[in-house]
């Protein structure tokens, strides 16, 4: 079976211990590379505020995990964070050739900058006082 590279990004709920958190990634963890994924990186941002309340918590722990697996973990994986109930939400991307690329470039610092340095307000008064 043909494998993908792919970006998991779920949220805990902020109700647990700080052991339980740990508990819950290495669960997630566990299940992916028993199931043949290849974790390349797992970055856990912690408690997080959030924009809007959700299952009437405004905070969550945010996860993120880049990985590549065969493409019939997914289902696997969704149906597993669908059930825990200490996951409030969840979300995976299937990266793509650009993607990809891109992520090379960030593992060696060589991504290219495409927006011009904004200028700053002192340097806009300079200019126009001279």
């Amino acid at each position: 079976m043909k494998s993908n590279f792919y970006e998991l990004t779920y949220i805990i709920t902020p109700v647990l211990e700080a052991e339980q958190f740990t508990e819950v990634v290495k669960k997630f963890s566990d299940f992916m590379t028993a199931n043949g994924a290849a974790i390349e990186l797992v970055d856990e941002w912690g408690l997080k505020k959030m924009s809007y309340a959700m299952d009437k918590k405004q905070t969550g722990f945010y996860v993120n995990m880049y990985f590549t697996a065969p493409s019939d973990l997914i289902a696997k994986l969704e149906r597993a964070m669908t059930i825990d109930d200490r996951i409030m939400r969840f979300l995976a991307l299937k990266y793509d050739a650009k993607m990809l690329r891109h992520r090379e470039l960030q593992k060696k610092g060589e991504v290219p900058s495409i927006f011009k340095k904004e200028e700053t307000d002192e340097e806009v008064t300079e200019a126009t006082e001279n």
